[in-house]
């Protein structure tokens, strides 16, 4: 039987303390925009797993906690098992507040300030801020770019490449050939590969996702992934991860009980987890599908609109990724009929590195993301016809 899941009714999430809508002033200085940004999604939680997070909460006592337990453990290896087809190590299970969280306790681990740190253009913005952060010295390369990219890891200095997989913000899935290279470049570099897969669950029919541990034979190698991501709830915080190396597993693991002082996780992110993990799984092939049909209607209207771009949705994600540049429109004006115009907020390309593109968040409820693409199909071609003036625009027309 086929369980329905309502993503179509709007949920109100204004003054809730989202950065999504309550922040969207901080990042384009213009309050009550419709926004389309920070990648979480406006969807409630799965059922399944609110049913949990109320249970756990009826029993009123939320002491330290202990996230190296049969339930936790056994719900991640039958999720790697089911889903990925993959055998995980629990063993080499490690768990910390956040994947950037891992990222970063990673790079102190296995660099200093002023190594080099490989990343895939376009990039992440907070693998920028991590990297940087820390004082190294961020590498880039794009997903094409094969010598690139073994440029920048045979340099002596490069000590890491953040492999982002599926990666954000293109929606790229990599092949097994493209990642047993990647691995056999680390490996002839002597470079360390951390892959954080937090969109991996997102995955789109068509395509297979790979995790990174069968390829990390004769490498230094971390996954890093949470259920944050693909079951909403990152506000819960909680990630976890697989380390291969032993020793390496133990030191992380004492820095995070020691010098971290996070030995114990937050219950309810881990309660969150196991029940995403066990009972979840029909929510999440809904969002996925639901999703993916939101980026068959921004194809569908941008490309009757623009067919030149010949935009084509991701292959893994709820992020479009559209590539404005055969418009040859400027970047800043843009943003100008976008926010000033149109009242809309969509994040510029050159957050991640790539003036000319746009990352517009399609995880919500279609009438919203009707409403998006309607806005940036107006805004588009006010800027792209040759002599037409910008004009005042009616606004996104919606609200939940």
């Amino acid at each position: 039987m086929t369980v329905r899941y309502d993503f179509d009714t709007p949920v109100d999430r204004r003054g809730t303390w989202c950065v999504q809508w309550d922040g969207v002033a901080d990042r384009f200085a213009v309050p009550d925009l419709l926004p389309f940004t920070i990648s979480d999604m406006d969807f409630a939680c799965a059922p399944e797993v609110l049913a949990a997070l109320g249970s756990r909460l009826a029993h009123g006592v939320f002491g330290y906690t202990d996230w190296q337990n049969d339930d936790f453990r056994g719900a991640v290896r039958d999720w790697f098992a089911t889903r990925y087809g993959t055998e995980a190590d629990v063993d080499r299970l490690v768990y910390a507040p956040s994947v950037l969280n891992q990222i970063s306790q990673l790079l102190r681990m296995w660099t200093r300030p002023g190594d080099g740190v490989v990343l895939h253009t376009p990039t992440y913005d907070g693998f920028r801020k991590a990297v940087t952060g820390l004082g190294r010295e961020m590498r880039t390369a794009g997903a094409d770019d094969w010598a690139g990219l073994e440029r920048e890891l045979a340099r002596p200095d490069s000590r890491v490449l953040i492999l982002c997989s599926p990666h954000n913000p293109t929606g790229k899935v990599w092949t097994d050939a493209e990642l047993t290279r990647i691995a056999d470049l680390a490996r002839r570099h002597d470079v360390a590969v951390i892959s954080d897969e937090i969109h991996a669950d997102l995955t789109h029919t068509g395509h297979v996702h790979r995790p990174w541990t069968p390829y990390g034979d004769g490498l230094r190698w971390a996954l890093v992934t949470s259920a944050t991501k693909a079951f909403n709830f990152p506000a819960l915080s909680g990630s976890y991860g697989f380390v291969g190396d032993p020793d390496d597993h133990a030191e992380f693991v004492r820095r995070m009980n020691t010098g971290e002082g996070l030995a114990s996780p937050a219950v309810l992110s881990l309660t969150a987890h196991i029940a995403a993990y066990r009972e979840g799984g029909a929510w999440l092939d809904g969002v996925r599908e639901y999703t993916r049909g939101n980026l068959a209607m921004l194809a569908e209207r941008l490309g009757a609109a623009f067919p030149e771009l010949g935009w084509r949705p991701p292959q893994a994600g709820y992020l479009a990724w559209i590539d404005l540049r055969p418009l040859g429109v400027d970047d800043d004006a843009l943003q100008r009929e976008l926010v000033e115009r149109e009242r809309v907020a969509i994040m510029p390309g050159g957050t991640y590195g790539a003036p000319g593109f746009l990352r517009l968040n399609v995880g919500c409820p279609r009438s919203k993301a009707e409403a998006g693409a309607d806005a940036l199909v107006r805004a588009l071609g006010r800027l792209a016809i040759t002599g037409m003036e910008p004009t005042a625009g009616h606004g996104a027309d919606w609200n939940p």
